[in-house]
C-alpha cells in the first residue's frame, strides 16, 4: 500500500506528536494553559536614615517566614559596615531591625532568605 503524496507528511507529522512524551506536551495532562501561579514570598521592607541612625520596618504578607538582615554601609573608610543579625518574619508579623554608623550612612539594604 503505498500513500499518497500530499497524505505522507500529515502520517509522519502525526506519528512524531504521538511519540512524544507526556509532559513536552502542553495540553497532555489536562492543563488549562496557564503556566502555574508563582510562589509568593518576601516582606515588604521600608527602611528610614536620619544622620547616623537607621530603621527598617518588615512586614509579611504572605504564608512562608521570611528571615530578614539589614545591611548597612558606612560613608567613611574607618567607619565599620554592619549586618544585623537574622529575624524571622512569621506571616502577617512586622518586624523591627536597626542599626547605625559612626558618621555618616552610604547605603541600606535588606536580604531575605527563605525558612524552610
Amino acid at each position: 500500500m503505498r500513500l499518497s503524496r500530499s497524505l505522507a507528511p500529515v502520517t509522519v507529522a502525526l506519528a512524531l506528536v504521538l511519540c512524544l512524551p507526556s509532559d513536552a506536551a502542553p495540553h497532555a495532562r489536562g492543563s488549562d494553559g496557564k503556566p502555574p501561579a508563582p510562589d509568593l514570598f518576601g516582606a515588604a521592607c521600608r527602611t528610614s536614615v536620619r544622620g547616623s541612625h537607621v530603621v527598617a520596618y518588615c512586614h509579611n504578607p504572605y504564608t512562608g517566614t521570611d528571615r530578614v538582615r539589614l545591611h548597612i554601609e558606612c560613608a567613611r573608610w574607618w567607619d565599620i559596615d554592619t549586618d544585623s543579625a537574622p529575624v524571622d518574619t512569621a506571616p502577617a508579623m512586622t518586624v523591627r531591625l536597626a542599626g547605625r554608623c559612626w558618621k555618616e550612612v552610604r547605603s541600606v539594604w535588606i536580604s531575605h532568605q527563605k525558612r524552610r
